[in-house]
């Protein structure tokens, strides 16, 4: 059964960092099957460069648990808070089915020989083991450390800002995409609280020598580490979310150079890597859940692919899946609001499920778009932005735009649904709710940039008046923390921002109201 074990914690594949190309396998190692990956598009000479770098740091690739020093507890370790007035708890042990039992045996064999895990005894924390079957069959063990858990707080150790780092990511014609190995147990438990990380076997009761996979803010720490390891390359050759970590660069001469300096790094550190799982010298790959390429931010093609393959939801279940699987596109979908307005109400409606022709009307224009999502554009630091909102009856939209050489690319769609209250909104309060909605949900972007919206009514006038009161007075203060200039609309660059453009009502609409007095006659002296 011990083949049949995986360290690695990670337990779904599904968001994990993954080449958008044919990998070379080459041997790394003493043997033929101690290989790492190389991309298939670089020409021969290239192919070689990279091997030569790679090749030059193979000490920094582990092929067993045994070949991790760890990370230097004077440079970092794991802690835990525990609360003074925190009460130990030792679970029960609980039964396991023999196939489970042989998988744990074999694991907690496994951990023994890597130096994890140590026999502990008279410990006052105590959790049981849990077995859980991976997507490639093997087994993964994990501990059930809910009660410890509760028993000291959150580390509130910020985690990255995914937009900003699939931002920074995208655009370079290089990417390696590299995994540690075992990543969360290179950092050891600090000695005070390894026994309280105790678990129960068949045989004996162990605790950990090094971070567990399952406690919490275990994530936080690994965070903490690579901010610290990689603090002068994060942003310039490398982004890292936790354990994913992308290195990026502009031609294969740059690449180069990155790698060697990131394998500097984590040389000086005692990191190692994962050689099956890392990639080098590819075109693009899958980060985060975007596809990153020379050509910009893409949409993941896995994602877009399970809604075109679904059919019309007959049921709640099945339009709440179909919602969820939309949000997680929605950066990529102009006006989204707008289009599942149908299928939103019936989200909403506590009488029986009836799918209309007006959803299967936006289903269908969903899958449209889908068919053939935009590409975005990462901003330049130095470029104005462009803003076009867009309101309907129902819904809020907005898009960012960067032209470049006369040509305008998104950035970045965002909609919502109108409210009750907000769907009697004036017109000119819908379109500063729109731009305030998008100041919000792109607020590092118009922090950064000068903005210019372009709008054909005149929301600049109205946000300016002294007159102001109630909520359009809000808005106009909370919009004055930012670079914002309003101009006319003018030709659309784009076909996607041509869709995506509702044209508002003629100016009319917008027009003031003059009060009218009637007088009665009889008080005409």
């Amino acid at each position: 059964m011990t083949e049949d074990i995986d360290l690695d914690p990670r337990l779904g594949e599904e968001e994990r960092i993954e080449p958008a190309e044919d990998l070379v396998p080459f041997q790394l190692g003493r043997t033929p099957e101690q290989t790492t990956n190389i991309g298939s598009q670089l020409s021969e000479a290239n192919v070689n460069r990279v091997k030569c770098v790679v090749r030059d740091n193979r000490d920094l690739f582990a092929w067993t648990a045994s070949d991790m020093p760890g990370i230097d507890p004077k440079f970092l370790c794991h802690r835990l808070t525990v609360c003074r007035d925190a009460r130990p708890v030792a679970q029960k042990k609980r039964k396991m089915g023999d196939e489970k039992r042989r998988a744990a045996n074999a694991e907690v064999q496994k951990l023994l020989q890597a130096g994890f895990i140590r026999e502990v005894t008279y410990t006052t924390w105590l959790a049981n083991v849990v077995l859980v079957k991976k997507s490639n069959g093997k087994w993964r063990i994990c501990t059930d450390y809910t009660d410890l858990n509760k028993a000291f707080p959150k580390d509130a150790y910020p985690l990255p800002c995914i937009d900003r780092l699939v931002d920074g990511a995208s655009g370079h014609a290089v990417f390696s995409f590299l995994d540690t190995y075992s990543g969360y147990n290179q950092i050891k438990m600090h000695p005070a609280d390894e026994e309280k990380t105790a678990f129960i076997t068949e045989s004996a009761n162990f605790c950990y020598r090094v971070m567990p996979f399952g406690l919490k803010n275990v994530g936080a720490t690994y965070q903490r580490l690579m901010d610290k390891v990689f603090r002068d390359q994060i942003g310039r050759n490398i982004e890292i979310y936790v354990d994913d970590m992308v290195v990026k660069s502009n031609s294969l001469t740059d690449h180069i150079a990155d790698l060697a300096e990131i394998f500097g790094e984590l040389r000086e550190h005692n990191m190692r890597l994962n050689p099956e799982k890392c990639t080098f010298g590819v075109k693009g790959g899958k980060f985060l859940g975007f596809m990153l390429s020379a050509r910009g931010i893409e949409a993941n093609r896995d994602k877009c692919q399970a809604v075109l393959d679904m059919r019309s939801p007959s049921n709640l279940k099945e339009l709440q899946r179909l919602s969820g699987r939309l949000v997680a596109l929605s950066r990529f979908l102009p006006r989204l609001a707008d289009k599942i307005s149908p299928m939103t109400k019936l989200l909403r409606k506590a009488s029986a499920f009836s799918w209309d022709e007006a959803c299967e009307e936006a289903f269908t224009a969903l899958r449209t778009t889908l068919s053939t999502p935009p590409i975005l554009t990462r901003p330049n630091p130095s470029n104005m932005l462009l803003v076009y909102l867009a309101v309907s009856d129902e819904a809020i939209s907005s898009v960012l735009v960067q032209e470049k050489e006369g040509t305008q690319t998104p950035i970045y769609f965002v909609s919502r649904l109108l409210q009750d209250a907000e769907t009697r909104y004036q017109l000119i309060e819908k379109v500063a709710l729109c731009l305030v909605h998008a100041s919000r949900r792109l607020r590092r972007y118009f922090q950064s940039h000068w903005v210019v919206v372009y709008i054909d009514c005149p929301i600049s006038k109205v946000l300016g008046k002294p007159e102001l009161a109630g909520r359009m007075m809000a808005w106009s203060v909370e919009l004055s923390q930012f670079d914002i200039t309003f101009k006319p609309r003018g030709p659309i660059k784009a076909q996607c921002l041509a869709d995506f453009v509702n044209e508002l009502h003629p100016h009319s609409h917008f027009e003031e109201h003059w009060w009218t007095l009637h007088v009665h006659g009889s008080s005409n002296g």
